[in-house]
C-alpha cells in the first residue's frame, strides 16, 4: 500500500480512537521509510498518547524541537551509543536527513558508537554491542548452550532407557 494511503488510514484510525492500530501502521511506515522525519514525528506523537516518553524521545531524537524529558528518557532506556544507533533505525548515510540538526545528531551517534566498539561503523552495519551488550550476550549464549546440552542429555537418557527396556 502506498505511503499516502497508509498514512491516511493511520490518521483515520487515530480519529476513530484506534490508537494501537494507528501505532502499528505508523511503525510499519517508519520501518519502510526510515529516513522520513515527518513519519518519525507522527509516531512520536502517538507514543505521547500512550504516555511513553522514551519511545516518543526515540522518534523525536532527530528533531530540534524535541522535549528534553523525552530525550533523557530515550537515552536512559538505550544507555550505550550502539543501543541508540540500533534504536534510531536509520538507513544510509547521514546526508539523507533533510535537516542539518538531524544530520548532526546522526553523525554524533555514529561517532560515539564507533568509539564504543573501537572501530568505524555506519548506519547500514549497526553494531550489535559495545561493552555493556557483549557481557549480556556472552551470558545469554552460555545459558542457551547449557540449556541445549541439558535437553540433549535428557533425550539421550530417555533413548538409552527405552533401548534397554526394549531388550529386557
Amino acid at each position: 500500500m502506498p505511503l499516502r494511503d497508509t498514512l491516511a488510514r493511520a490518521e483515520a484510525d487515530l480519529a476513530a480512537g484506534r490508537v494501537p492500530v494507528a501505532r502499528q501502521r505508523l511503525r510499519g511506515l517508519v520501518s519502510s521509510f526510515p529516513n522520513d522525519l515527518l513519519l518519525r514525528r507522527r509516531l512520536a506523537e502517538v507514543y505521547r498518547l500512550y504516555g511513553e516518553p522514551a519511545e516518543a524521545g526515540r522518534w523525536m531524537y532527530l528533531e530540534p524541537d524535541r522535549e528534553p524529558a523525552e530525550t533523557s528518557a530515550f537515552e536512559t532506556r538505550y544507555r550505550t551509543p550502539p543501543q541508540r544507533m540500533r534504536a534510531l533505525a536509520w538507513h544510509g548515510p547521514e546526508s539523507l536527513a533533510r535537516s542539518a540538526f538531524a544530520r548532526e545528531q546522526l553523525a554524533a551517534v555514529r561517532a560515539a558508537s564507533s568509539d564504543a566498539v573501537g572501530r568505524p561503523v555506519d548506519w547500514d552495519t549497526v553494531p550489535v554491542g559495545g561493552s555493556a551488550d557483549s557481557k549480556g550476550s556472552a551470558l545469554t549464549g552460555f545459558l542457551t548452550g547449557a540449556g541445549c546440552l541439558v535437553v540433549l542429555l535428557a533425550f539421550l537418557a530417555i533413548w538409552v532407557y527405552g533401548l534397554v527396556a526394549l531388550f529386557d
